[in-house]
């Protein structure tokens, strides 16, 4: 039976669909450029903080004075990740928490600035807690002096962080504030369009960033230099791994065709970590190793080095557990999700594609 809409262009995973507007990053794959209102991303990480994008992201305006702390819990808050069993994905405690708390805060929409700062304030601090309860340790009180990533690692490890480290997680952050329409900020928009509030979208955003195809590649990344082992072994592995017709994590992306910015930013980042000198030698010859099987591999169709590759350094530099790491992405992206969601409450349309059917025709029960 033919499809009543059949006159209709289909693009599996709405690829090369234009599913609306914005005025919050202007992604360049072609070029390799990423602008967030119109700042370059090298910029905002050499001389921005999580705090100023974050308030630029949702009011537009570049405010050098901004600070953004993270915030207590609510005694209910509190109990509620505490419940949660000690093996849960950090994730699910994540998800959880956001659901939570709006529910606490019951939430009315359309979304508001002061909403997008609470729950972006709120999301590490819950994080934190999940992660000391399941070692055994108590929370720690957020302190208000420090930034969201400084606090955040205060909150996790029970002690101020030193600066390069603090910088460092507070420039991952800034590279994965926002990133368009990509899956998870995709979903933060159809929970808006329904009149939903701005916890349902959280969620259901964390739970979409969930997926390992989209937030999941730094720790996969720590994984597969370890796996290659010395660098004169990772031709061999690279090539063994693409005849397999496996992923190479940490390169290739659904938009970028030149090397991924945000990936040259926190590559310089990494490069002044303390105790980072060995394994970031070893990441960068690598990735050179890598660059030039994948170019002899496809060489119509450029495969550069994506942001996830040195997320990894980072992140690891910093002193986080892989199994942290896609939550840990999930709180720079709270940014994005919530602009978007700002967004997409002002200018509202029910975000409801159609979809064909390819079914078999009418038929009837059996007698």
């Amino acid at each position: 039976m033919k499809s009543p809409i059949g006159h209709l262009s289909y693009a599996p995973g709405l690829k090369g669909v234009v599913a609306g507007e914005t005025s919050l990053a202007m992604i360049d794959g072609a070029a390799g450029r990423l602008q967030y209102r119109g700042y370059p991303i090298g910029e905002l990480v050499d001389h921005g903080t999580y705090s100023q994008v974050a308030e630029l992201l949702w009011t537009g305006a570049w405010s050098p004075d901004a600070h953004l702390a993270c915030a207590p819990l609510e005694p209910e808050l509190v109990d509620v990740v505490r419940r949660l069993p000690a093996d849960s994905n950090a994730m699910d405690a994540l998800r959880t928490a956001a659901s939570a708390w709006g529910a606490i805060h019951r939430l009315t929409w359309p979304p508001t600035i002061d909403q997008a700062h609470a729950i972006t304030a709120v999301a590490p601090s819950a994080l934190a807690a999940f992660a000391r309860l399941r070692e055994g340790l108590e929370p720690v009180q957020p302190d208000p002096a420090l930034g969201l990533a400084a606090g955040f690692l205060y909150q996790l490890l029970g002690t101020r962080p030193d600066e390069a480290a603090a910088r460092a997680l507070d420039a991952y952050f800034v590279v994965g504030a926002e990133h368009g329409f990509n899956a998870s900020t995709f979903t933060a928009r159809v929970i808006i369009s329904t009149h939903s509030d701005l916890a349902s979208a959280v969620a259901g955003a964390i739970g979409a960033l969930k997926g390992p195809w989209h937030g999941g590649a730094p720790a996969e990344v720590v994984d597969q230099l370890h796996e290659i082992g010395s660098v004169d072994e990772a031709e061999a592995w690279i090539r063994a791994t693409l005849a397999r017709g496996d992923r190479l994590m940490g390169f290739g992306h659904r938009v970028y065709r030149a090397y991924d910015p945000r990936a040259a930013a926190l590559r310089s980042v990494a490069e002044g970590l303390a105790g980072m000198t060995g394994w970031l030698d070893k990441a960068v010859a690598i990735e050179q190793v890598a660059l030039r099987v994948l170019a002899e591999h496809k060489p119509d169709y450029p495969i550069k080095t994506n942001v996830e590759y040195y997320a990894a350094a980072v992140l690891q530099g910093v002193g986080l557990p892989p199994n942290l790491f896609p939550a840990v992405f999930a709180l720079a992206r709270h940014a994005g999700w919530t602009a978007h969601s700002l967004e997409q409450a002002e200018v509202n349309v029910l975000i409801r594609p159609d979809v064909r059917y390819v079914g078999p025709a009418e038929r009837h029960l059996p007698d």
